[in-house]
């Protein structure tokens, strides 16, 4: 076997990509990640210690408690009752049952909306949220036009298929997925794509690589454009950076650990940094309000997560010890709390949402 798996037996999508390589050449670096994270999330469970990963909703119920606190505080203060909670790629339904529970306290009872498009984890978000009557959706398209959206995307943009520009000795070109001793290889391509880069990227330095996701502009557009016209408000929560970046920041991660992007795709979790800056940008050209960008620390401590802790370990003296290991994992600078980037947007008409500074217009 090779290094990169490619003559393994029986490793459909490897053996896919690998033939369709050597018949019509490189594949585009976002069509490889698209087919590779498509095929891993229509066939297992991914999350928790068995899995490959671990997000925040399951190392603690305070994650969740306090985005649904956030999406009832500013409903409620928007007088919206009728809103509908929506969440992007809902995991096993950890965060809506928890952030839903808040709600319901709340006074908020609205349908339960589910962008998912995995098999495997529909069926348990349908058995963990089976007392919601969740209403799947294989894209956001097809989302409810009568009524404001809630929206929750944690961890959602970052599995979204990027496209990679590298800036050559012969101008800028796009990276693709070939082959070289029987290994699959990221290159650039041949074909220039100046164009495609920004006037005042253009001039860059050689190997300067650029990173876009016409995935997340996309459907940020979409949902941006729905809550300037339905009313409502949104938080995405995931690892990236509050500023537009340089660089490759393509990466997997299997049993917990991380391996190569180019072995055996369709077996590890694909993920890129996501570009906080671009999606704020596409939402105000979409006609949203962005009310802050901020660090996962600062946003959940601002809400008040230690005084939640401090009352969970005030209510179960056993629990005291696991209650401040996970709010330290949540909020350090040295774990999730400085990786981990929150976006929040809202209608025009909608109040400021809590935990930010006064709201970008």
């Amino acid at each position: 076997m090779t290094a990169h798996g490619v003559d393994r037996p029986g490793t459909s999508l490897t053996d896919r990509f690998a033939r369709t390589i050597a018949h019509l050449g490189p594949i585009p670096l976002a069509q490889y990640m698209a087919e590779a994270n498509a095929h891993y999330y229509a066939h297992r469970d991914p999350l928790g210690v068995a899995g490959d990963f671990i997000t925040a909703p399951e190392i603690s119920q305070m994650f969740g408690e306090m985005l649904g606190g956030w999406l009832a505080d500013i409903a409620l203060r928007a007088g919206a009752a009728n809103g509908c909670y929506v969440e992007l790629g809902a995991g096993r339904g950890t965060l809506a049952r928890d952030a839903l529970r808040v709600m319901k306290g709340a006074g908020l009872t609205q349908p339960v909306h589910l962008v998912e498009g995995s098999p495997v984890l529909r069926k348990a978000q349908g058995e963990l949220l089976a007392g919601y009557a969740p209403t799947f959706h294989d894209s956001v398209d097809s989302l409810p036009e009568d009524r404001p959206l809630l929206i929750l995307a944690n961890e959602f943009f970052d599995a979204l298929p990027v496209r990679q520009l590298i800036r050559t000795s012969e101008g800028w070109r796009e990276m693709v997925v070939g082959m070289a001793g029987g290994q699959f290889v990221p290159v650039p391509g041949d074909r220039p794509m100046d164009a495609a880069v920004p006037d005042a990227r253009r001039d860059a330095p050689e190997h300067t690589i650029i990173e876009v996701c016409p995935a997340a502009s996309a459907i940020m557009h979409e949902l941006a454009g729905r809550i300037a016209k339905q009313g409502g408000a949104m938080l995405a929560v995931d690892y990236g950076h509050l500023q537009s970046f340089t660089g490759s920041s393509l990466q997997a991660v299997r049993a917990h650990r991380k391996t190569d992007p180019f072995t055996d795709p369709g077996e590890a979790d694909l993920t890129a940094h996501v570009d906080f800056a671009a999606l704020a940008q596409v939402a105000q050209m979409a006609g949203c309000r962005i009310d802050g960008m901020e660090t996962q620390g600062e946003f959940l401590l601002a809400l008040g997560i230690a005084h939640r802790a401090a009352a969970l370990a005030r209510a179960n003296a056993d629990a005291a010890k696991p209650v401040g290991e996970a709010l330290d994992r949540l909020v350090s600078p040295q774990r999730m709390g400085a990786l981990f980037k929150v976006l929040a947007l809202a209608a025009h008409d909608w109040p400021q949402g809590a935990g930010f500074a006064p709201a970008v217009q």
